[in-house]
């Protein structure tokens, strides 16, 4: 079995690492792209580099939720908001996202631009490949290979309880 995210020795990253993260997936592009396909949420801010720095000007968005595993019931996820497939056909887009985890949501939304009538290429920031429910697959770009759980600087900091009282307290007889 995979290792669960609670598993995994965190790394947190600063924005200086994001910006080395995209200067070393840039050189790896080959040719230009029609479009830009943001995997919400994590896409957005890799996306928004990419956009700029290669000058893509067709920029969309995907939004996927998957269920809860406690619900799960159907092994789709639900398309929240996804382009129509004019906006695809014919095109060769670059789909973005943070982090290839586990790949499911990255290889629905790629099977699902390709359904559509595009040419679909993937890039993340990083690549757990132990961690992919794809073992022949994976993104055909990414910034770089880990085994950790990645905070990225964009991410708000765990979520702390102030009404807990964490003083300590004396025993009790």
């Amino acid at each position: 079995m995979f290792p669960s995210t609670e598993d995994l020795q965190r790394e947190y990253l600063k924005w200086n690492d994001i910006d080395a993260l995209v200067d070393h997936l840039l050189p790896q592009f080959r040719g230009e792209y029609d479009g830009l396909l943001m995997i919400t949420r994590g896409g957005l801010i890799p996306g928004g580099y990419l956009v700029e720095a290669m000058g893509i000007e067709h920029v969309l968005t995907a939004s996927v939720h998957f269920a809860p595993a406690s619900e799960r019931s159907l092994a789709w996820p639900t398309l929240v908001q996804f382009p129509n497939d004019a906006a695809l056909v014919g095109r060769r887009i670059l789909i973005v996202d943070s982090v290839w985890a586990n790949g499911r949501t990255i290889m629905f939304v790629t099977g699902r631009v390709n359904a559509a009538g595009a040419r679909a290429e993937t890039a993340v920031l990083h690549y757990r490949p132990r961690g992919s429910l794809f073992p022949n697959a994976g993104p055909d770009y990414y910034g770089a290979i880990t085994d950790r759980f990645i905070v990225y600087p964009w991410e708000p900091p765990p979520m702390v309880d102030s009404t807990a009282d964490t003083r300590p307290r004396p025993p009790t007889n």
